[in-house]
């Protein structure tokens, strides 16, 4: 049974569960469906979370019950494919330099790094959420023989752009950052842009996305075309 909480006076957050669950995570990206097609003004942001949807308002514009009787209605939606989400195929250099970990990940999971390789291409991937840093991805679900327990000494810098997997999942590290998933791979996709004020993060949650292997002259090409702005958003895009 879904319940609110308040967050002050300005935000109210629908909880569905105390757990991370796939199932739960689709109630919240049906819930921010029905609310979005609601258009309620005064709704400042819209963050949803494995297990919870975190709405924050203007009070002058928008009272609370009327937010809150809203999003009890929206908590009963029916999941279904988000009218929301973008489907996305992202180059992925993987091993060497790129993906320093994969070698030892393979080892740890008893294939071989092309075995990885392979199911990791072969798998769509759910964005459960954005965290940790701006436009960092939190992707699901890992096939079982690839939850891995995260490294046991952290690096203290991660390259911008590396695919990662720990536990259950993949993210992708939008800026250089201490970590301590372990690194397959690097893409030369931008996945967080300052100059796109509309949608500055690449991904959001509901979207799904599939890797594709590339070689690093592949790699070293896309990463000088998004450079010099040849190649925007929609390269990467799926129909």
């Amino acid at each position: 049974m879904p319940r609110l909480l308040d967050l002050g006076d300005g935000a109210l957050t629908l909880e569905f569960g105390d757990r991370i669950d796939p199932a739960l995570s689709a109630k919240v990206m049906a819930s921010r469906d029905a609310l979005v097609g609601e258009a309620l003004d005064g709704i400042t942001d819209v963050v949803p979370t494995w297990r919870s949807l975190t709405v924050h308002f203007d009070p002058l514009r928008l009272g609370r019950q009327r937010l809150a009787d809203c999003l009890l209605r929206c908590a009963d939606a029916l999941m279904q494919k988000s009218a929301l989400a973008t489907r996305w195929q992202i180059p992925v250099c993987f091993g060497g330099e790129y993906g320093p970990d994969l070698d030892a990940v393979a080892i740890a999971t008893g294939r071989s790094p092309e075995a990885v390789i392979e199911t990791l291409c072969a798998t769509e991937l759910r964005v459960f959420l954005l965290g940790f840093l701006p436009g960092f991805p939190y992707l699901g679900e890992l096939p079982e023989w690839l939850h891995l327990p995260r490294r046991a000494t952290p690096r203290g810098v991660v390259p911008a752009n590396s695919l990662a997997i720990a536990g259950a999942q993949a993210a992708i590290y939008p800026w250089a950052s201490p970590g301590g998933w372990h690194l397959l791979g690097r893409t030369p996709v931008r996945l967080f842009d300052l100059a796109d004020t509309g949608r500055p993060a690449l991904l959001a949650p509901g979207d799904n996305l599939r890797f594709t292997s590339i070689k690093a002259d592949s790699y070293r090409q896309f990463q000088v075309a998004v450079a010099a702005g040849e190649l925007d958003a929609s390269h990467w895009r799926l129909p």
